[in-house]
């Protein structure tokens, strides 16, 4: 029986029971409950106890297993085949990243952002820059909730000024509450959206949180506003994740047009056929079943001189069809299948009349006694001659003289 798993994944699988035999109290993180459930349900026991990280540094099965933090971008391949004989979807692929150094997400309160409509006056603005030093003191001496204290106090006097924001930041970076730096720097980048300090800030508060797209933008721009080594140094620390994101959605994307057009192309494909489909029913003439009438053709469905009720002697479908296919004859058999006695307009159109003479020699149904015998010319001439019969009884007439009239004359 086939193995329901990869073989790389199994190799995961096993480097994973490997590290857990021999630190059993991973199994007491909040994200391997799971496997702590599973275990328990066959008899065993997890020894009681938090864990604690190697020496090696990493788990073999990936991240950081000192930190509750789950991975930020888990990617997956939501290609599912979509060929119509695909019965089975593409398996998941995960984007492997380095999650060393992410943390847990802070639930931090929103901090007091001041009154965005005050306006401080001049005693106001020196009493805030003081409070800025005394924070600044208390950064330096790693005392930074009271940093943070000092901060908001100088915000409720002038909260107008975007640095006291992001330095207020930049201390919650230090207490590891990455939320609530993001917060002050969005605060910060409202007032002012060229704040290096902002952009630097917020983009290590993302690298934390696992964020590492997020996290280069922001340490990309702080750099092209105001060039920091620090900034860039968490810039470098945070691109081959960011990259690696990048080319995966890029990758996604593709897929995602990829099946749309397979989808579009289906969707034309059945249109097609189905447009064919009905083309063949119908056999290519008007209506559903064929001419107009219960039967294909007025009247009782028979043609005169073909052996009693359905298609004369002789009669050709494919050359009909194929005749059929010229708009011009078309729209005359519409007309003359309305109504046969407007057969009379068509008798000077040579394309016309022979096609009615040649697949109904006894004479079109309910248009009175068939057709003149002959060649085409010869009928058509027939035909000519008629019209220009009724053409020149319709010419006024030259008055003629009376018999009885003399000329006696007299004017």
């Amino acid at each position: 029986m086939a193995a329901p798993m990869q073989h790389e994944d199994l190799l995961k699988l096993k480097g994973f029971i490997d590290f857990v035999n021999a630190n059993p109290t991973v199994l007491n993180m909040p994200q391997l409950q799971f496997v702590k459930d599973f275990v328990e349900k066959f008899g065993g026991k997890v020894p009681e106890g938090d864990f604690k990280m190697p020496d090696a540094g990493k788990c073999p099965f990936g991240g950081d297993a000192g930190s509750k933090a789950k991975p930020a971008f888990t990617a997956a391949d939501d290609s599912d085949k979509s060929d119509e004989d695909a019965s089975v979807s593409e398996p998941e692929s995960d984007v492997e990243l380095d999650m060393e150094g992410v943390i847990e997400a802070d639930n931090e309160p929103a901090q007091p952002m001041g009154d965005s409509e005050k306006v401080p006056t001049e005693e106001e603005i020196d009493q805030a820059s003081e409070l800025r030093g005394q924070a600044a003191a208390a950064y330096s001496q790693q005392k930074f909730d009271e940093a943070i204290n000092h901060y908001t106090k100088a915000i409720e006097l002038n909260p107008g000024n975007a640095l006291f924001y992001a330095k207020r930041g930049q201390a919650f970076l230090k207490l590891k509450k990455p939320n609530a730096c993001i917060r002050d720097c969005d605060k910060a980048l409202e007032l002012n959206c060229d704040s290096a300090a902002a952009y630097k800030f917020r983009g290590r508060a993302n690298r934390l949180l696992g964020k590492f797209e997020e996290a280069a933008k922001d340490l990309r721009q702080a750099c092209k506003l105001d060039f920091d080594e620090e900034a860039d140094e968490w810039l470098r620390e945070v691109t081959p994740n960011a990259k690696k994101i990048e080319q995966h959605r890029i990758k996604q994307e593709r897929k995602q047009a990829e099946r749309k057009i397979k989808e579009r192309q289906r969707a034309q494909n059945r249109a097609r056929k189905e447009q064919a489909k009905q083309s063949s029913a119908g056999a290519g003439f008007p209506g559903a079943g064929g001419f107009p009438g219960a039967g294909g053709f007025p009247g009782a469905g028979a043609f005169p001189g073909g052996g009693g009720g359905g298609m004369p002697a002789g009669f050709d479908m494919g050359d009909l069809m194929s005749k059929m296919k010229d708009p011009e004859v078309a729209a005359a058999m519409q007309d003359i299948l309305a109504n046969p006695a407007n057969i009379s307009k068509y008798m000077s159109n040579p394309k016309i009349f022979n096609l009615m003479k040649n697949f109904f020699p006894g004479g079109f149904p309910g248009g009175g006694a068939g057709f003149p015998a002959g060649d085409a010319d010869a009928d058509n001439s027939t035909f000519n001659d008629s019209e220009a019969k009724r053409a020149n009884n319709s010419e006024p007439k030259a008055k003629k003289e009376s018999p009885d009239f003399v000329d006696d004359g007299l004017d």
